[in-house]
């Protein structure tokens, strides 16, 4: 009997060796494909799609395109024309992430109208990843950026008016969406995304959020995707949630599925907070087959995605609660 069971194992495993492997199904890959947040996406997908539809490279669309908000004073959550802080001051974030994992960012940055474009330079001539405040606006100088006032007239009349309450509840979907974000996967196959904005409406003075911070505010591994977030930036940096969003993808969930577990988790997090009205978050998220995804806490948050057959559609992201 030991005999037989031993040549039984023997074809069994025979007969496994002389399988043929089965082929696993290979997936189309869609590319390129640029996906940005909120209705100002529109304008700065058409701006990246010029690149990307040229054969361009991922890390010039991105930067050209959030720089058309940042350049746009009715965008008041980004560049000029941003809401301020309590001191009426116009403190800019940025950050921008290459397909090699290089990365650059500045924060609390004043006076310089395209701090996304500063956030690169850190990233190609600085051995940081880095600059703040003063620093920040020191380095962009040298290298030939001008100063101006950010402060329009419209965004002075709005924080007088804010200033006879000073009362800091932000608005969902107005105030809150402070941030355009976008991800984008070129003809060669590689990803970048870039992140940029004003900040909350009426922060403290010196407040950052995630949108500089790589792994919050942004984050890709070319060898998986690229998330990006939007909305209030403490919940995203509580949960790390762009670098979580990208592991859950190399896990197997889908851009919306990843964006959804993490939406879920900054809930967790917050249902037992008072006022949770105020709170909104969202996530784009692009895959490295050029699959993407979004999801958010409530409704009203959108995003903008182009590709060769999808022309610049501003679509509804699902969300959790009303």
């Amino acid at each position: 009997m030991k005999y037989i069971f031993i040549v039984l194992i023997a074809v069994f495993i025979g007969c496994k060796e002389n399988e043929t492997p089965k082929k696993e199904a290979v997936k189309e890959v869609i590319k390129p494909v640029v996906i940005s947040t909120w209705n100002h996406g529109i304008a700065a997908n058409n701006v990246a799609w010029k690149i990307l539809s040229s054969g361009g490279s991922a890390l010039d669309a991105v930067e050209q395109g959030v720089r058309t908000a940042e350049a746009n004073p009715d965008v008041q959550t980004v560049g000029l024309g941003g809401f301020p802080d309590r001191e009426g001051k116009v403190t800019l974030d940025a950050c921008i992430m290459d397909y090699n994992n290089n990365c650059g960012s500045v924060a609390f940055l004043q006076h310089i109208k395209h701090p996304i474009s500063v956030a690169r330079k850190v990233m190609e001539k600085t051995p940081h990843i880095m600059l703040v405040g003063e620093g920040a606006l020191q380095f962009a100088l040298e290298q030939g950026f001008e100063k101006e006032n950010l402060l329009t007239e419209k965004t002075k009349q709005d924080y007088e008016a804010w200033l006879l309450k000073s009362d800091y509840k932000p608005v969902i979907n107005i105030e809150n969406h402070d941030t355009i974000s976008m991800l984008a996967l070129d003809e060669e196959g590689n990803l970048s995304g870039a992140c940029t904005t004003s900040g909350a409406a009426w922060k403290m003075h010196g407040r950052v959020g995630d949108s500089p911070i790589i792994g919050a505010g942004l984050f890709l591994d070319n060898e998986v995707g690229a998330a990006a977030a939007t909305g209030m930036g403490e919940a995203m940096i509580k949960t790390a949630g762009s670098a979580m969003v990208v592991e859950l993808m190399r896990h197997g969930k889908s851009p919306e599925e990843a964006c959804k577990e993490v939406v879920e988790r900054i809930y967790k997090i917050y249902k037992g907070y008072p006022d949770l009205e105020w709170l909104q978050v969202g996530f784009i998220a692009l895959n490295k087959n050029g699959e993407y995804g979004s999801y958010c806490l409530r409704p009203g948050f959108n995003y903008a995605i182009q590709t060769n057959t999808i022309n610049n559609e501003l679509v509804d992201a699902n969300f959790k609660i009303k």
